[in-house]
């Protein structure tokens, strides 16, 4: 068989691997939620929070949505047309236009295009979180943030884009099939070296001191079964007040993480029934699920690139002759934010059972569906959140059952429903 065909094998065996995977370790069961228990939860609420929780999503809307189409028409007018391979062009001509110049510059040139673009849409966006109290950062730390997440991508995506283009060169003909590997490989490796090397970036973190909160969240762990290495304190404040938890890291590396927003605005029982949440994460090995279906993913996404190259149109369309010369970066980009924006309503789905898998741990685990409930609301009113937000933006793009389902579901496990 020819490469191309062997690449449309694969990339149909792929698809029923992630079709299989997903079926088998995503929790398609969803615990019980009654509607009417939301309703009813969403009346107990403060009126006047529930308000100001719809109004300042109200005022990111135009902003965040904004964001991502003027992003994807930038990626796609640099993508489509011959512009993207002359930036990409113009990028290595300093260096002799050598094929690494090309690769690392002129991929990173194309992404600091659409970030210059959108950047006066997310400046918008940080004017609203301070205007509704969320923010604590100065014009000058929300700066220093946006360069390190730059960064940060930069060093990610000149690491790929060298990798990747030096498996072109060697091997022109099943280049598909080595990326596809290699892409893999970088997502699992991100999984771990993430926590690790680029947390620190963004925040300080500390062990949490010795006392009973610590004790509680560490036996916790332990009775549950999930190993962990410390409890941490991470620095939110520093850039804003809404509360979170999390336990990061995989293995040996895996700790819990808290904000320290959390334990000022909550008490210890509702700190402990946010981390009874995240360690269901951990229990139920969701960080490997996310890992292996994004390693399979991003090794489809290397295969479907390539079999994409065989449509001459295309190519011809961004004024490249190959999908797998650096020139035809932006036409990958253009491919690539495509297929996110398409995909954006099934990752969410798949985010939501997970998510609502975790909060059915945490009840399992506390058996204290009253404390779950109070956690549920502190966390709408302190960060601002709709707790019954629009259908449509609920199926796009919610990662997390919405508040209200969240209190239905702990409502139904008080009556004994599972």
């Amino acid at each position: 068989m020819t490469p191309r065909l062997w690449a449309a094998v694969a990339l149909g065996g792929l698809a029923v691997v992630i079709l299989v995977a997903a079926v088998v370790l995503v929790p398609w069961h969803r615990p019980p939620a009654p509607r009417a228990d939301q309703l009813d939860a969403l009346r107990d609420l403060p009126q006047e929070q529930v308000r100001k929780g719809r109004e300042f999503h109200s005022a990111l809307r135009p902003g965040s949505y904004g964001a991502m189409v003027l992003g994807l028409a930038v990626t796609l007018a640099l993508g489509l047309t011959p512009l993207g391979s002359r930036l990409v062009e113009l990028a290595g001509r300093p260096f002799g236009d050598h094929w690494v110049a090309r690769a690392v510059l002129g991929g990173l040139a194309i992404v600091l295009v659409a970030e210059i673009v959108t950047l006066p849409l997310a400046a918008w966006r940080h004017t609203i979180m301070v205007r509704y109290g969320l923010s604590t950062q100065t014009w000058a730390g929300w700066a220093v943030d946006v360069l390190k997440s730059y960064a940060v991508s930069a060093v990610i995506a000149a690491i790929a884009l060298l990798g990747f283009y030096t498996v072109t060169r060697l091997a022109p003909r099943w280049w598909w099939a080595f990326g596809a590997a290699g892409a893999a490989a970088l997502v699992v490796l991100l999984s771990f070296v993430l926590p690790v090397l680029v947390e620190p970036v963004f925040n300080k973190f500390t062990p949490m001191e010795p006392g009973p909160l610590r004790t509680e969240l560490v036996g916790l762990a332990q009775r549950d079964g999930v190993p962990v290495k410390d409890v941490l304190v991470a620095d939110a404040s520093r850039r804003t007040r809404a509360v979170n938890a999390y336990v990061s890291g995989l293995g040996p590396t895996r700790r819990i993480v808290v904000y320290d927003t959390l334990l000022r605005e909550a008490p210890p029982e509702e700190v402990a029934s946010v981390v009874a949440h995240e360690l269901g994460h951990a229990k139920d090995r969701d960080v490997f699920t996310g890992t292996l279906l994004g390693a399979l993913g991003a090794a489809a996404a290397v295969v479907a690139l390539y079999l994409l190259g065989g449509w001459g149109w295309l190519l011809r369309t961004a004024g490249v002759d190959s999908m797998g010369e650096p020139r035809a970066l932006a036409l990958m980009i253009a491919v690539v934010s495509v297929a996110g924006i398409v995909a954006a309503p099934a990752q969410s789905l798949v985010s939501r059972r997970v998510e609502a898998r975790a909060d059915a741990h945490a009840l399992e685990l506390t058996r204290d569906p009253g404390t779950f409930e109070s956690m549920q609301r502190r966390l709408s009113t302190v960060n601002l959140g709709d707790p019954d937000p629009p259908r449509w933006e609920y199926l796009y793009s919610a990662s997390h059952p919405s508040t209200v389902e969240r209190m239905a579901a702990a409502r139904a496990f008080a009556r004994g429903e599972r």
